[in-house]
C-alpha cells in the first residue's frame, strides 16, 4: 500500500488535559478501501485520538494530512469538509423520523416553494441504500422499530450520502446479534469496495479479525504498534493491548499466560 496516497496520516499527534498526556507522539494512517482498526483498553486514548480526526479534540500539537495535503481541523465542520463522518455508537438517529428523515435531517431538501420534497429525500435513501443494503424496504417506518442492524445502515447510509471518503465507526456492532453484525460486516465490505477508508474502533477481538486490514493498538496513550492482520494471531494482538508488546518481543510463556 505504500505506492498510494494514505486518505489520512495523522503524525506525531499529541493531546493533554492538565498534567495527563491523552495521547502521546501517535502517528495512524489510512488508505482507500482500507479498514484500519483502532483497539485497545479503556483508557488507552483511542477516542481522543479519533476526536481529533472528527474535529471534536484540537490536538496541542502534530499534523494531520488529508490525501497528502497538510490541513487543519478545529471542528466537525472542518472535518465533513475533507470528507470525514463520525458514525457514533449512539448513531444519533431520531427515533421518531423515517429513513429518508434521518438521512437529511439537518439537511433538508426543500421545493422551490420552501416546503419539504419529501419525494426528493426518499429518492435519493433509494438510491444510496439500493448501494449498501439492496433487500432494505423500511423507507416510511420510524426509525425506532426498525433493527439495530437496519438503524446501523441509515446512519451509514447518511455518511456516505454526503460524500464521506473517511469512515469512523465507533463499536458498530456493539449489542448486535449475530445476524445483525454479518449485516454490517457486509456493509463495510460495500463501503470498501468503493473505496472509502474506515477506522473502525471495536473491543471485539473478532469482529476485528473479520474486518480489519491492518491493526492499531494502543495503550496508555501510546502508540504500541500497526501490524497487518494477516500477519498476526489473536493472541499476539491481546498482548500488544494488555503488556503492549509486538509479536515480534512477546515470549511464548507471556502468551501462555494470556490464555489463562
Amino acid at each position: 500500500m505504500s505506492d498510494r496516497t494514505p486518505l489520512v496520516d495523522m503524525r506525531n499527534i499529541h493531546v493533554s488535559y492538565g498534567g495527563v498526556h491523552a495521547v502521546e507522539d501517535v502517528s495512524i494512517d489510512l488508505y482507500p478501501g482500507e479498514v484500519l482498526a483502532l483497539v485497545g483498553g479503556n483508557g488507552a486514548g483511542k477516542s481522543t485520538l479519533i476526536k481529533t480526526l472528527s474535529g471534536a479534540v484540537v490536538p496541542d500539537s502534530g499534523e494531520i494530512h488529508i490525501n497528502g495535503e497538510r490541513v487543519e481541523i478545529t471542528n466537525p465542520r472542518d472535518a465533513k469538509q475533507y470528507g470525514i463522518e463520525t458514525i457514533y455508537q449512539t448513531l444519533a438517529l431520531a427515533e421518531n423520523l423515517d429513513t429518508p428523515g434521518n438521512m437529511f435531517l439537518g439537511r433538508e431538501l426543500t421545493t422551490r416553494f420552501g416546503n419539504l420534497d419529501d419525494s426528493a429525500m426518499e429518492d435519493a435513501a433509494r438510491k444510496v441504500m439500493k448501494r449498501l443494503n439492496p433487500k432494505f424496504e423500511n423507507f416510511k417506518i420510524p426509525v425506532a422499530r426498525l433493527s439495530g442492524g437496519q438503524r446501523q445502515a441509515i446512519a451509514i447510509a447518511r455518511a456516505v450520502h454526503f460524500n464521506a471518503r473517511i469512515l469512523i465507526m465507533d463499536e458498530p456492532t456493539a449489542a448486535l446479534g449475530p445476524a445483525e453484525t454479518e449485516q454490517v460486516a457486509n456493509l463495510i465490505r460495500s463501503l470498501k469496495s468503493e473505496g472509502i477508508g474506515i477506522i473502525l474502533i471495536s473491543h471485539d477481538i473478532h469482529d476485528v479479525f473479520d474486518l480489519a486490514d491492518r491493526i492499531s493498538v494502543m495503550l496508555q496513550g501510546r502508540l504500541v504498534g500497526t501490524v497487518n492482520k494477516d500477519d498476526v494471531t489473536m493472541d499476539e494482538v491481546l498482548a500488544m493491548i494488555i503488556i503492549g508488546k509486538m509479536p515480534g518481543e512477546v515470549t511464548q510463556d507471556e502468551l501462555e499466560e494470556l490464555r489463562g
